[in-house]
């Protein structure tokens, strides 16, 4: 495993930290296109690496056997996700136990999305009503490290800023001890929520998530859906390349690059990837970032 490189992003100060987030395979073939995006990305030695869960429980499997192997084949810190949707507090906790016993260390606790079919969260009988219940639980269990979202903008089912305000301060009291943002496209949305953040009196880390489009059309029906917003010149910038990936490529490239010096140069040094599981564009983000693989010095 080789180190990151520190050197400082396009002329902001501090080293970037990044850390990088998967999704479960349903197939074979995505299964090889996840390992290529694993070990594509390991060599950015990032501080930790999550991998997500379906709706509704649907990928739990799945999850497990991914985080496992993360830990076991390379030496990247893998996270698991866990959410409350449709299971006991006895099945959650068994999922949780049998990951610390496999080492996991850390778990990004989340309410979760309603299961396919339904649209409205509706907490299990026996089980974890929401994210700090869920998080208060994981303590009981052991002393995970446990990560939990935060919505810059708001979640799309809260009443007020202020009530999801409220809500993420639950989940800090509960043990959470760093909170991974929803993505946003414009870095005033990161600034403001910060400063909201600051107010509250919340005082663990908050990483900005940060989503490279692949498919602006995919990210604008998504961001419509989960409360984003998606600025103006964004649409412009996108537009005409729907038929031309190699172009839409290097325009993700710019914007997400040009997003994160903007946040590194306010002092923000810790960074979220949502990968999507493919790895060229993250990994092309942080070469511009200097987050990079070390040079391996060549003999004779």
């Amino acid at each position: 495993m080789t180190d990151h490189q520190t050197q400082s992003p396009l002329g902001t100060g501090g080293r970037v930290r990044v850390s990088f987030e998967f999704f479960p395979p349903k197939t074979e073939k995505m299964a090889e296109t996840l390992w290529d995006a694993v070990t594509r990305l390991a060599p950015l030695a990032p501080d930790f690496v999550s991998v997500t869960y379906g709706a509704g429980g649907s990928t739990r499997e799945r999850t497990h056997d991914t985080v496992v192997r993360i830990a076991r084949e390379t030496a990247m810190k893998p996270a698991a996700h866990l959410t409350c949707v449709a299971a006991t507090r006895e099945e959650i906790d068994a999922v949780a136990k049998a990951y610390w016993d496999a080492g996991i260390r850390h778990v990004v606790a989340l309410r979760g999305d309603p299961p396919d079919g339904q649209s409205v969260y509706t907490p299990h009988p026996g089980g974890y009503a929401y994210a700090s219940d869920l998080v208060d639980g994981l303590k009981r269990i052991a002393d995970f490290e446990i990560s939990v979202a935060a919505y810059p903008e708001g979640h799309p089912q809260s009443p007020s800023l202020a009530a999801d305000l409220d809500n993420l301060k639950r989940k800090i009291d509960a043990g959470a001890t760093r909170a991974i943002s929803q993505y946003f496209f414009d870095a005033d949305v990161f600034r403001r929520f910060r400063d909201r953040i600051a107010k509250a009196g919340i005082s663990v880390p908050v990483v900005p998530g940060i989503l490279p489009v692949t498919n602006f059309g995919q990210v604008v029906k998504f961001s419509a859906a989960c409360g984003a917003s998606v600025p103006k010149w964004m649409h412009d910038a996108f537009e005409g390349l729907d038929d031309d990936p190699e172009t839409r490529r290097l325009v993700a490239a710019t914007v997400a690059a040009e997003q994160v010096r903007a946040l590194a140069a306010d002092g923000i040094q810790d960074f979220h990837f949502y990968t999507l599981n493919r790895a060229d564009l993250t990994f092309a983000i942080c070469h511009l970032l200097g987050v990079r693989p070390r040079a391996t010095v060549k003999e004779g």
